[in-house]
C-alpha cells in the first residue's frame, strides 16, 4: 500500500523524536544531518512537536563563529506513556515519561489456569491502575504487547497458542475499562522497537532481536526500520522447523525452534537429562529457570548440560538467521536470556561459528540486550508514542 503524505509526516515526526531522545539534547542542524531531512522540514517538525508538548527548547550551543544554535530536548513533562508486557506467566506494566524514562512499574502473576480473555484483561487493567494511581499528567497512550499473532489495526489477538485464543477482540475488551488510546502488538515487534530506541539496534540497519521466553521469535529490522511483513506476522522464527518429527510444539507442528529453546522446551531438556533433578519445578517455568541459573553459577554439571544442549539447538537456529538475513547484530532478549546470561550467549556464539557461513558471520555480532528493565514494556510504550504522533494533529 502506497504511503500517504500523512504517513510520511507521521514517520518523520517519529524519526525526529527518536533522534532527540537518543541524543538527549541536539540542534535542528544536527537533526537534519542525522535524519536526512531538510533543515526547513526539521524546523517545521520541531515546531509541531513542541506544540504537541513532546519537545522543548534546551538552551544554545556555539556554532563556531556564527549565530548560536538553539538546542531542543524531549520534554519530560509532555505526558505519560504506558507499556504493558503480557506474557504467558505474568502481566508487567511500566510507566514512562516522554523521554522514555521509566517512572514506576507493577507486575502481576498469571496463574496456569488464568488464560481466559476476561482474566487477562483484569490483570492488565489492574496493573495500569496501579502505575497511574496518583498521577495527574495526561496519558498519551497505552501500548499492549500480547503473545502470538496480532492484528494491530483491528486490535485483535488473532492466535495465541498457549492460551488457545482465536480472534479475541482484546482492544475492545480493554476499552470497556480504559478510556485511553490503546495500541496492540506482539513482543517480537515490541522488543525490536526497544532495541531501536535504546539498545543494540540503535544506529544499525539490519538487526534480529531474538525473544527468548515461554514463546520464541525474532523481531526484525531492515534499513533501520521495523519489518512487519504483509500481515504483521514476520518473525515467527520460533515456529520454523529445527528437528524433523521432533518435539510437539504448542503451535501444533513438530520440531519447532521454540520447542527446544523456549522455557517449556528447556524444562523438557532438563527432564530428559535428569528426570528427578531438584532443579525441575514441573508447573513453574520461572522457578525452574531461576534454579537452573543459580546452579549454573555454582558449576552444577546438570545445569551445565542443560544450557549446553539449549545452546546447541539455539546456535543452529541462529546460524540459519545469520545465513538468511546477514544482519549486523543479533540480540538475545527477554527473561530466559536474562536468566542464563553470558554463559548461554557464549555457548551460542561457539555453535553459530560451527554452522554459519564465514562471510556473513564475520559481519554479525551476537549480544545480549543492553536495555535496562523490561524491553518489551519499553517497546510497547514506543508503540503508544507512535500512535500519538500518528493520530496527533
Amino acid at each position: 500500500m502506497a504511503r500517504t503524505s500523512r504517513d510520511i509526516r507521521s514517520a518523520n515526526r517519529l524519526t525526529v523524536v527518536q533522534q532527540v531522545v537518543a541524543a538527549g539534547t541536539t540542534s535542528r542542524q544536527r537533526l537534519a544531518v542525522d535524519t536526512g531531512l531538510s533543515l526547513g522540514t526539521v524546523a517545521t517538525l520541531v515546531a509541531e512537536l513542541t506544540d504537541l508538548g513532546l519537545l522543548t527548547e534546551a538552551g544554545q550551543e556555539d556554532s563556531g563563529g556564527g549565530r548560536p544554535r538553539g538546542l531542543v530536548a524531549a520534554d519530560p513533562h509532555g505526558g505519560l506513556l504506558v507499556g504493558v508486557d503480557v506474557a504467558e506467566t505474568y502481566v508487567h506494566v511500566d510507566l514512562f515519561d516522554t523521554t522514555l524514562t521509566r517512572l514506576t512499574g507493577a507486575e502481576e502473576a498469571l496463574r496456569p489456569l488464568e488464560r481466559r480473555p476476561h482474566q487477562v484483561v483484569r490483570h492488565i487493567v489492574s496493573g495500569i491502575g496501579t502505575v497511574l494511581a496518583g498521577t495527574g499528567a495526561r496519558v498519551l497512550g497505552v501500548g499492549v504487547s500480547v503473545p502470538g499473532q496480532v492484528d494491530r489495526e483491528g486490535g485483535v489477538s488473532v492466535f495465541a497458542p498457549n492460551w488457545n485464543w482465536h480472534d479475541v477482540p482484546l482492544r475492545d475488551l480493554l476499552a470497556d475499562h480504559l478510556p485511553l488510546p490503546l495500541h496492540l502488538d506482539n513482543p517480537l515487534r515490541a522488543a525490536m522497537l526497544a532495541e531501536l530506541w535504546a539498545g543494540a539496534a540503535r544506529g544499525r540497519d539490519d538487526v534480529a532481536v531474538i525473544n527468548l521466553g515461554t514463546g520464541v521469535g525474532a523481531g526484525l529490522a531492515f534499513g533501520g526500520t521495523l519489518y512487519r511483513g504483509s500481515s504483521n506476522s514476520a518473525g515467527e522464527w520460533g515456529h520454523t522447523t529445527l528437528v524433523l518429527d521432533g518435539r510437539l510444539c504448542r503451535c501444533g507442528s513438530r520440531g519447532c525452534v521454540e520447542a527446544y529453546v523456549g522455557a517449556p522446551g528447556i524444562m523438557q531438556t532438563l527432564r530428559d537429562l535428569a528426570p528427578t533433578s531438584p532443579l525441575l519445578h514441573p508447573e513453574d517455568q520461572t522457578a525452574t529457570l531461576d534454579a537452573l541459573a543459580a546452579a549454573l553459577a555454582a558449576d552444577d554439571p546438570t545445569a551445565a548440560k542443560v544450557v549446553a544442549e539449549t545452546a546447541r539447538y539455539l546456535g543452529v537456529a541462529v546460524a540459519d538467521l545469520v545465513n538468511l538475513l546477514n544482519p549486523e547484530v543479533i540480540v538475545l532478549s527477554s527473561w530466559v536470556a536474562d536468566r542464563l546470561g553470558d554463559r548461554l550467549r557464549d555457548e551460542v556464539r561457539a555453535v553459530v561459528a560451527q554452522h554459519a557461513l564465514r562471510r556473513p558471520l564475520a559481519a554479525t555480532g551476537i549480544v545480549r540486550s543492553p536495555v535496562a528493565g523490561n524491553p518489551v514494556s519499553l517497546g510497547a510504550a514506543t508503540l503508544a508514542l507512535e500512535g500519538f504522533l500518528t493520530q496527533g494533529r
